[in-house]
Parts: structure tokens; C-alpha cells; sequence
């Protein structure tokens, strides 16, 4: 296969969300699985499927359309508030969106009743993180309004925590979700089906049981593709951390000076790097680059590899320890969520999927 390419384990997939599907129901609590790190790729949305998980969530609905249109039937869920532009593709594509604003919800209502359906909505609860979602005395007056709506239905309540500015899940903050569910439901007489808290940064607190008894909904991205939790980044036992790997191909194997010479500005990104001088090292230049990966968040599988820096094509490895690669070499990687998320993004990142049994992790 040519090279750059992303190598895509279904089977690993299938492991990691089984693996937390049976989590959450050991607790109560049902597994949404998140697809917009793979550009909603199906067959990714197939391995979740085939490991237990039945709603799938994304914030695109181009990725949505993708899936559907590969054949995965429903339910879906609209992981952000739709665009007034969209609200017609958003009922037709999505049972279920979150949402914040009044004016997105009377134009999904009209959407829906143009289209003979009932459209379902969480309303986003802004815990703390500052992220989306209605400060908690806004949300009895906006349910007020919408059970006034026809064609709309209020699933649940949501609250997004972690993912803007690292807020920690706590039962605390869970507690308050609660304790707001109950009040709208006692003032305004509906029941709420779903308080969906939790993304891969709630993996620990579910695990602890402590998470408040009527959460019940957790939306999982990151910890079925790459197995970790989010508030460290801690591998999540029993699971893989391999299911995407990145491979690149050398171009070009030098032995060069470890600092430039000459006068120096800015480089093509407007950073002026910092330097150590170390004498003469071997360096390997790899043909992927910032357009195809945040460079922060790879890592090589070779023990003596060092990053050096990227440009858009290029990215420049210290190769001194590891004298046996040459050109021609292929050197893989290990994507962090959003490096996958770039190279899943990226056209030039070939994508190379399979299914092979693979040996379980202890």
C-alpha cells in the first residue's frame, strides 16, 4: 500500500466497545458511540455496532449522511447544536440532537412537522467547563417554550465536561444534572429519559461507582478508539491502544548538524524553535506533515526515534540511535486522538482496514 496510511484494526475496535458497553451495563448506563474522531467511517460505526453499541453518535451530519448512506440504519445521534441552516437535514438524518438555543428549537420543530416525524432533543447543561449549554436557571423557562412545540420531543438533559477546559467529572457535578432533572420534571410535568453526562473523561468515575444512580447515557469516543480516559490519558484496562496505527515512508537519510546555520526568523508556521546544540546527528525526513497530522500527538513505535519538527510535507525524525533505517523504510506511529482525527481528515493518508483475530490484552 502507498504511503502515508493509516492502519484501521476493526476487530480492536469491536474489543474496546464491547469492553465498555458491558462497563456501562454492569452500572446502568448505555454506551453512545462516537465516530467523529474517523470521519464517521462505517466501517468503524460497524465494529462499535458489532461490539454492543446501538447509538451512534457525531457532530457532523455530512458524517452521519456517510454512514446512512453506507447502509447503518439508526439511531443517530447530532453530537452539537444543529445550524438553523441544517435543521431540515438534521431531522431527516438524526433522531436525536443536542441543543441550547430557542430559535434552532422552534425551526426543528416546524422541520419535524413538515416531515411527518418527532424530533428528539437534549438540552446541554453548562456544568462548569464553558463548553456548550444553558447556565442552569435558564433551562426551566426554555423547557417551558418547548413543550408548548409540536414535533418536538425533550429526551434528556446533557452536560459536556472535560473536553474545552478540562473540568473533571465529579458526583458532584453529576449530582447537579440530577438535581435539575428532578426540578424540571416536578415544575413542568415531563419525564426526562436520558441525563447523559459522560464522554471518555467519566470512564473512572463510572468505574468507581460513584456516578449519581439516574445518569444513564455516556457518549464514548476516544476510549473505544484508542482505549484511554481522558482526564490522563491513562490506558483503560482490558483494552487496546493500537486499533489506529500511522505509517509514514523515509524520503531522505542524512547525517546533518543539529542546529541550523545562519541568521534565523520565523519558521513556516510563525514559531521560532529552540535548539539544542548536539553536534552531528543522523536525521530522516518521513513523508507526512502538519497537513496531515498535529505533530504533538504522535509518538513513534521505535524506542529510538526522536522527533525533531514538521513542516506541511515533511516530518524530520533523529534517526542516530536506529543506524539500520534507510530510505524506503516505513516507520509507524502512535496517533493520539487528535492526530487520528487530522489523519482520518487528511486525503493523503491512505486508510488500510482490517479484520484479523487479534490476541486479547491482559
Amino acid at each position: 500500500m502507498r504511503t502515508p496510511y493509516l492502519s484501521i484494526d476493526l476487530d480492536k475496535v469491536e474489543h474496546n466497545a464491547r469492553t465498555l458497553v458491558n462497563l456501562g451495563r454492569m452500572h446502568g448506563v448505555t454506551i453512545a458511540g462516537v465516530t467523529k474522531g474517523t470521519l464517521g467511517s462505517p466501517e468503524v460505526a460497524k465494529a462499535m455496532r458489532r461490539g454492543g453499541v446501538q447509538w451512534l453518535g457525531d457532530s457532523r451530519l455530512e458524517n452521519i449522511e456517510r454512514m446512512r448512506n453506507a447502509g447503518i440504519r439508526g439511531p443517530f445521534l447530532l453530537m452539537r447544536s444543529p445550524q438553523l441552516s441544517e435543521v431540515e437535514r438534521t431531522v431527516s438524518l438524526a433522531e436525536v440532537s443536542l441543543n441550547t438555543e430557542y430559535e434552532v428549537i422552534h425551526a426543528l420543530s416546524e422541520a419535524a412537522l413538515k416531515q411527518g416525524v418527532v424530533h428528539n432533543i437534549l438540552l446541554m447543561v453548562d456544568l462548569g467547563d464553558l463548553r456548550e449549554g444553558l447556565w442552569p436557571e435558564e433551562l426551566l423557562p426554555l423547557v417551558l417554550e418547548v413543550t408548548r412545540m409540536r414535533g418536538i420531543r425533550i429526551l434528556g438533559l446533557g452536560t459536556n465536561l472535560t473536553d474545552l477546559n478540562g473540568t473533571i467529572p465529579t458526583p458532584e457535578n453529576n449530582q447537579r444534572l440530577v438535581d435539575l432533572a428532578e426540578e424540571v420534571e416536578s415544575r413542568c410535568d415531563v419525564h426526562l429519559e436520558w441525563l447523559s453526562a459522560g464522554n471518555s473523561s467519566s470512564l473512572k468515575l463510572l468505574a468507581s461507582g460513584r456516578l449519581p444512580r439516574r445518569i444513564n447515557h455516556f457518549r464514548i469516543g476516544e476510549g473505544i478508539l484508542l482505549g484511554r480516559e481522558t482526564i490522563e490519558r491513562e490506558i483503560w484496562p482490558g483494552t487496546y491502544q493500537d486499533a489506529f496505527v500511522l505509517t509514514g515512508e523515509i524520503i531522505e537519510c542524512k547525517r546533518k548538524p543539529s542546529v541550523p546555520s545562519g541568521e534565523r526568523g520565523q519558521d513556516a508556521f510563525g514559531n521560532v524553535p529552540i535548539l539544542e546544540d548536539r553536534g552531528m546527528m543522523t536525521r530522516a525526513i518521513v513523508n507526512l506533515g502538519r497537513q496531515d497530522l498535529r505533530l504533538e500527538g504522535i509518538a513513534p513505535q521505535h524506542p529510538s526515534l526522536g522527533i525533531i519538527g514538521a513542516t506541511s510535507d515533511h516530518l524530520v525524525l533523529e534517526t542516530t540511535a536506529a543506524p539500520e533505517l534507510k530510505v524506503g523504510d516505513h516507520v509507524n506511529f502512535s496517533p493520539d486522538y487528535g492526530a487520528l482525527l487530522a489523519a482520518m481528515t487528511s486525503p493523503f493518508v491512505q486508510k488500510s482496514i482490517r479484520r484479523a483475530t487479534a490476541v486479547m490484552p491482559e
